[in-house]
Parts: C-alpha cells; structure tokens; sequence
C-alpha cells in the first residue's frame, strides 16, 4: 500500500482545499494510506501564525505592498530570502518525513515544494514529490528546485509552455486544472436548490461573493452589489458577504434601502457552492485560483472585483484575456460596465461558451492518477 504525505500551508483558503479534494479522492478510490500536514505549522506554530496572519493583515489593509512582495519574490533579494528560509526549515521537516515515511510527497504550496526538493538534493529523503500549482499564472518560487520535482500540475496551456521554457522536462508538466471537490462533477435537483433559497426558479440567478474572510475594498463591493441590484431587476441574486460582520450588515442594509428583499438572499456564508453555481448565470467574485475553478467548472462567466494585487490581478487577466470574465477595475464606473456587459445576451453567451475551453472538471481525477502512476 502506498503511503503518500500531501503538504499544504494555510495562506488563504485554495492551498488547503486543493490539498482536502486529493486527499478525499485517494483514500475513496485507491488503496491508499493518505496523510496531510500544514508545513509551516508543523515547522513552527509561532512561525505560522506571524507569516499567516501578515499575510492576512497585508491582503485586507495594504494589498498593494502584498503585490509589490509577490513580485519582487519571484527574483532578486526576496526570492533568495524566501529560498534560504525554506532551506532552514526544511532540516525539521526532514524530522516528519522520515517518521511517516512516504512513498509520495504531494504538495500544494511552493513552500513545501522547496523544502522536500531541498532535502532530496541533499540525499536526506527518498520519495516522489508532485507539486499542484493553485493559480492561474506561473510564479517562480514553485519552479525552485523543480529538478527534484517528479510532476508538476498546472491549470492551464500557458502555464505548461512557461515551465518547459524554463526548462522543465515536457514529461513532467501535466494540463489538470486546480483541485475541485467532486461535487462539481455531479448533477443536482435545481427545482430543489431553487426551493431550498426561496428563488422563483423562472427567473435567472446571480451568486455574488463578498470577500469572505479579508473583507477587501467593503466600499467598492457595496457599491458593485448596488449596482448589479439596480442594473438587473429581473435577476435574483444570492449574496454571499463572508464570516465579516461590517460587509454582511452592509449587504443587508442595501437590500433594505432598494426594496429588493423578495430576489436578493443574504447569507454569511454558504455549505452548498456546487449546487448553488449550478443554477446560477454569472458569478461576481474575487479570482482567487480555487473560486475561479469552481465558477469555469460549473460553465459560469465571472464579474471580477477586488482582485489582491498579485496572484489574483493575473488571475483577472487570464480570464479577460480568454474571454469567460470582465473585471471592474478601481477607475470603472460599476454600472457602466454591468450595462455593458448585460446590453449584448450574445456576449454572456459567448463567455460561458468558452468557460468550456478552460474548465477542469475532472482535474482531481487526473491528478490523483498522476500520482499513483508515477514511474
């Protein structure tokens, strides 16, 4: 029976989501014995909570010094920081791995990435590593040490043709999309859904996500949420204002000022994404990778607002450039761009069109094969 040690860190919400839908589609389809470890955490706990909660703290309040991070950590002085550090921590790691002794290492961080490429270029370990890349554009920090790397899986062409012109070895790169749960791979009752939300099922349905956590630009998003409400009279919209006390109150308070409680639903959070996204027609959101992969699986276009400088603005482009996504930049008029969007049904219809060209559904699956089919 194959042992295999899947590595995330809790830098936002996709690392650890990527990691639980392996992790869920091993153990229910192979002989497998699956074990999964916050690196960071387990390298050190007050390390974690000081890098976790600075990257929490500099994604809410001072994202454009977060983007300036992620740049500058691809090369140059950060880069090396950031690969020394990794180094260091890897020796305890090492402590880990040697105890659980895996057959596979699976990571989806490039944190992790480096430590266990690290302590297999020293001869300390001997395991298979395969790194998940959990965005929609390449970064250089997972491609450190990628010699030591057994298989790399990306979201998408241009990222293939970025790592093999870096150098990596064809073979080894593999088109799979991010991880999703295998609920978007399921078909749902939607008079059902339409039921269970209050939603007239004869009109159409718009799922609207707030920020969750980080709360990122409440002015802006309430001012977009107002504008998708007035905009749109004949759509329901299910509003989503995340576990953030502040955006919820003001999702309600908007719902009040435009007498739109009988198609406007406000939730804190919602257990039913899937099933929610399979009745929806758009979805407005932050494009954050696992969001994104979600909303293209499920053949949704995307309205995009509040994308964290960073991995998130080339989110955005990616999906303004493939056409299946339009971004309200912060110098946008919101209900220019909504009407302009609305104004052409041909223009949705095309976007969700090409949703199909990108979408993954079976990016799971096909990981998970990679996996237990490494030579």
């Amino acid at each position: 029976m194959k042992k295999i040690l899947i590595f995330y860190a809790a830098y936002g919400g996709g690392h650890l989501s990527a990691a639980k839908a392996i992790k869920k589609h091993l153990d229910d389809n192979f002989e497998v014995e699956t074990d999964m470890v916050d690196c960071i955490q387990y390298v050190n706990k007050i390390l974690n909570r000081v890098t976790t909660g600075a990257y929490n703290q500099m994604a809410k309040n001072a994202p454009s010094l977060w983007g300036r991070i992620y740049a500058n950590s691809q090369k140059g002085v950060f880069a090396h920081i950031s690969s020394r550090a990794n180094k260091m921590m890897a020796v305890k790691l090492k402590n880990l791995i040697k105890e659980r002794n895996p057959d596979i290492v699976v990571s989806t961080h490039p944190f992790s990435s480096q430590m266990v490429s690290y302590l297999k270029r020293k001869g300390k370990i001997d395991c298979k590593l395969v790194t998940v890349l959990t965005d929609f554009a390449p970064h250089d920090q997972w491609l450190v040490g990628h010699e030591y790397t057994n298989a790399f899986c990306v979201s998408n062409n241009r990222m293939y043709e970025y790592l093999t012109n870096y150098g990596i070895e064809n073979k080894k790169v593999h088109v799979t999309g991010i991880p999703l749960s295998d609920k978007f791979s399921k078909k749902f009752n939607k008079s059902e859904i339409y039921k269970e939300f209050k939603l007239d099922e004869n009109k159409p349905v718009i799922l609207f996500f707030g920020g969750g956590e980080f709360g990122l630009g409440k002015d802006r998003t309430l001012q977009i949420l107002r504008a998708v409400i007035h905009n749109l009279p004949t759509y329901q919209i299910i509003a989503v204002s995340g576990r953030n006390k502040k955006m919820n109150k003001g999702f309600h308070d908007i719902v009040e000022e435009t007498h739109s409680k009988g198609r406007v639903k406000v939730f804190d959070y919602i257990t039913k994404v899937p099933e929610v996204m399979s009745i929806s027609t758009l979805v407005v959101t932050k494009p954050g990778g696992l969001t994104t992969s979600e909303s293209l699986a499920s053949g949704l276009p995307l309205l995009v607002i509040n994308p964290i400088p960073g991995q998130e603005e080339e989110n955005a482009e990616f999906l303004e450039k493939n056409n299946v996504g339009v971004w309200i930049r912060k110098k946008d008029n919101p209900n220019v761009v909504i009407q302009k969007l609305f104004e052409d049904k041909s223009k949705l219809e095309q976007m969700k069109e090409n949703t199909k060209l990108l979408a993954k559904k079976n990016s799971t699956k096909d990981i998970c094969n990679i996996i237990m089919n490494l030579d």
